[in-house]
Parts: C-alpha cells; structure tokens; sequence
C-alpha cells in the first residue's frame, strides 16, 4: 500500500521559497512606486516648487498680518483717531473703508512710499470690529 502525499503546509512553502532576480526587482520598484503614491496622496509630501509657494505665500500673509498691526497701532496713536474711528465705522463698504485707511496714511509701512493693501485691509477690519 502506497502512502499518501501530504501537502506541505503555508509555512513550509514560505520557507522553501526562492524568488527569481528579476522577481526581487519587480517587487522592489512597484513597493517604491507605491510608496511614493502613499507619501504624496496621504502623507503630506510635496514637492520642492509647492513647497517654496506655500512658504512664499506663508510670508506674505504673515506680513500682512504684522503691517496690519502696525496700522491698528499707527491709527490709535494718532490724535484724532476717535473722530477718525467714528467716520470709518460710519463707512459700510469695505472697499471703500480700505481706501480710508490708505488715504490716511496709517497702511503705509516705514521705508515705503505706497500703502500695503493687505494692511488696510486687516487694520480696516480689526478697527471696524
């Protein structure tokens, strides 16, 4: 009587496996593409030129932001800013309060000779708040 073949179990298998060259290779380039797949659709990768325009754009926003608080401090200083603070809040248009605001000298920075219009912008917000 013939004894029967018993199948070799998963980790047999595993063990004796040897995979081709090119095998190793395939499996090393498709685990690099996705990896690089996953990093840069989940994992916050970007790449050199995003990464100087978000910064770019981080700078200019911080900028402004800080020139808006300069014009804040500028506008409260000043010696008539209650009279100027009840005549900005009388105006309902934004754009025209950016225009008081640069028409009146505050949005413009030390070293510059033209008002920052991001500047007007956030002071006119901050002061009409």
């Amino acid at each position: 009587m013939a004894m029967p073949v018993s199948k070799p179990s998963l980790a047999q298998r595993w063990e004796n496996y040897q995979p081709s060259k090119s095998t190793l290779v395939w499996a090393c380039a498709a685990t690099a593409v996705v990896t690089m797949i996953v990093g840069f659709s989940w994992g916050g990768w970007v790449t050199g030129g995003t990464s100087r325009t978000l910064a770019a754009t981080a700078g200019d926003v911080a900028r402004g932001e800080l020139a808006s608080v300069v014009c804040v401090e500028r506008f409260k200083a000043a010696t008539d800013s209650p009279a100027k603070l009840t005549e900005l809040n009388a105006i309902t248009d934004s754009y025209k309060r950016r225009q008081f605001v640069e028409a009146g000298g505050w949005a413009t920075m030390p070293g510059q000779t033209a008002p920052d219009r991001r500047a007007a912008e956030g002071c006119a917000a901050a002061l009409a708040a």
